[in-house]
């Protein structure tokens, strides 16, 4: 039977780098939180404790991760090692393994903190697992010295002699230990360094004092890049979506320029979706089979059915349901609104808190006028209906089943199942008048 698991996340830091009143691990990749990201991996291995270091900004991450791990303040704030040691109280008479992890550090695979722990159980039975990887660029990481996958030594840059710099294997910060040694360890960390803070990387170089060996996991530099600064959540968002768009045409969507498409963490496509230039998904969308999404288009919170036809220059917002091969056309946006299969909306229309069905037809320029200022209302119309072009639905309306509102109407009451609805004012007709009106205006230009 294996050990129970507890992950402490370090999260306590400033992020002045950032230059945001939003806490650093809360600023969102593909539209969740880094945080978050990290914490849905960690619960792939099913924790028995989660623990949070926080400090500025507590009240941010509380709300954030809304009672699903353990918070402890770091106050002051005096290192790794020194944050790691405030989950002792919340982890008092846990007796398993424990992972250190960062809250910027938002894509660790669930497989590579399993391989943490396995090695950390392996026979040979190591005091601390290190998270290592050999980046592109070295630059000012702490390195990692090995005799094969044994760890003699762990050194910070600032501290380390040009030999040791010019190892290429780096610490990631992230770690496992069993909990009866990790807080025994950290007990016997100094400031003993040029920064004067408590390293967590020093309970290796103890652990190896002691006669025990600690051991080294490696893994890709994505997998452990740290985000400090508005450039580097860029740059990382963008190596995010480059991977998502890999995976998307891997899994059987087309797209035609995929630098082009933005996904959500969430985002859900079918088989031989068709994705146009210039598509931006927010959380909450699913795309079934067979869907083409023509360019320019904007999805969040919509549900997308078999068959459909979306865009170009359309936008589903939230609360979206589009029934098997129902359309919605260039200029057309959505929210709340549930379309039943093959209801189609072609042009510059406004469908909000509606329910549309199978077959209807809603001609450009339809409003259905929602909100009265206080209150949301929601317009019904039926199968098979036909909305005449520059209509205005004022809800709450109920349209019925085959029936037609005629161009240009300001429905404000129900419309019976096939009942011609037709509103508005008398035409008149003056003839000349145009004329005349011309006549006087071009001898007014002219100071006649």
């Amino acid at each position: 039977m294996s050990n129970p698991i507890a992950a402490i996340v370090l999260a306590a830091g400033k992020g002045t780098r950032m230059k945001s009143d939003l806490h650093k691990v809360l600023h969102p990749i593909a539209g969740r939180p880094m945080l978050l990201h990290l914490m849905a991996s960690v619960d792939e291995l099913s924790p028995a404790k989660k623990v949070v270091i926080v400090g500025d900004k507590a009240e941010q991450l509380e709300a954030a991760l809304a009672g699903s791990a353990d918070l402890a303040v770091q106050a002051p704030q005096l290192g790794t090692g020194h944050a790691v040691q405030q989950a002792e109280g919340a982890l008092a008479g846990f007796d398993g393994d424990v992972l250190i992890l960062y809250g910027d550090v938002p894509f660790v695979p669930a497989a590579t903190m399993q391989a943490m722990i396995d090695r950390l159980n392996a026979p040979d039975a190591p005091a601390v697992v290190v998270l290592a990887f050999e980046p592109a660029d070295a630059q000012q990481y702490g390195r990692v010295i090995t005799e094969g996958d044994y760890v003699t030594k762990m050194v910070e840059h600032k501290d380390a002699t040009e030999a040791e710099r010019a190892v290429r294997l780096c610490n990631s910060g992230l770690m496992a230990a069993k909990s009866a040694d990790l807080f025994a360890l950290l007990s016997r960390v100094t400031d003993d360094n040029a920064a004067k803070e408590y390293y967590l990387v020093d309970i290796v170089n103890i652990a190896n004092a002691d006669g025990r060996h600690c051991a080294v996991v490696v893994t890709d530099p994505y997998d452990v890049a740290g985000i400090n600064s508005r450039g580097e959540l860029a740059a990382m968002e963008g190596e995010w979506q480059a991977r998502r768009r890999v995976q998307a045409m891997a899994d059987g969507a087309s797209l035609i320029a995929p630098d082009t498409v933005w996904f959500a963490w969430d985002t859900q496509l079918g088989r031989d979706v068709l994705i146009e230039p210039n598509v931006f998904f927010g959380p909450g969308a699913t795309i079934a089979d067979n869907v083409k999404i023509r360019a320019n288009c904007h999805i969040e919170g919509a549900i997308v059915g078999t068959g459909c036809e979306v865009g170009p220059f359309a936008r589903l917002r939230p609360g979206t349901v589009l029934g098997e091969k129902a359309k919605i056309g260039n200029f057309v946006e959505t929210k709340k609104a549930v379309l039943g299969n093959g209801a189609k909306a072609n042009h510059l229309t406004y469908l909000g808190d509606v329910t549309v069905g199978a077959n209807a037809n809603i001609g450009a320029g339809t409003i259905t006028c929602n909100y009265d200022g206080y209150f949301k209302y929601r317009t019904e119309i039926g199968e098979r209906a036909f909305i005449g072009s520059n209509s205005a639905l004022v809800a709450p309306v109920r349209i019925g089943a085959d029936a037609i509102v005629a161009a240009g109407s300001a429905v404000t009451r129900d419309v019976a199942d096939g009942e011609l609805r037709l509103v508005r004012g008398e035409q008149l007709i003056k003839p000349g008048w145009a004329d005349r009106f011309h006549d006087a205006m071009r001898k007014k230009k002219a100071g006649k």
